[in-house]
């Protein structure tokens, strides 16, 4: 079954609108980040944060779609920061895993903090039951397009 011409504009104005929203909170985040921080860093230490640590540079590269090497990169940064611990995986000695540290979650925490009075401003315009109903829509999205990628 193909999609009607209208349900094709509706399906990329949505896809349209979350792109431009990502654009605006990446730089409005990157701008309100503690000096120092960039938003691909901030991106590696919220993940490790809610999905737990001990994941290879392979595995959150491809988690955060960005080529090893711009994730090697951004690992040395947090780990001359200290943010982070890279050490030799015990079981396959080719491996590396990346633990963040307890400076590297206070940091998540203080850049979190620094986006609090955009999103009390958002809160004022935009109810939470509003965006909480949004939620599970734009995540079984994500979901979709997650088990899809190459």
């Amino acid at each position: 079954m193909s999609a009607k011409p209208n349900d094709m504009e509706a399906l990329f104005g949505f896809f349209n609108e979350i792109g431009i929203i990502s654009q605006l909170s990446g730089n409005a985040f990157e701008k309100a980040m503690p000096e120092g921080m960039t938003l691909a860093q901030f991106s590696v230490l919220n993940h490790l944060g809610r999905v737990g640590d001990g994941w290879t540079p392979h595995r959150i590269a491809r988690a955060m779609q960005v080529t090893k090497g711009a994730m090697t990169g951004t690992l040395k940064h947090l780990e001359g920061k200290g943010l982070v611990v890279i050490t030799p995986d015990a079981t396959d000695g080719r491996a590396k895993r990346v633990n963040i540290t307890d400076e590297g979650r206070a940091m998540r925490d203080a850049c979190i903090a620094t986006i609090a009075p955009m999103m009390q401003a958002l809160q004022q315009d935009f109810p939470a039951g509003e965006i909480v109903r949004a939620v599970p829509v734009l995540a079984a999205v994500r979901a979709w397009l997650d088990e899809r990628r190459t």
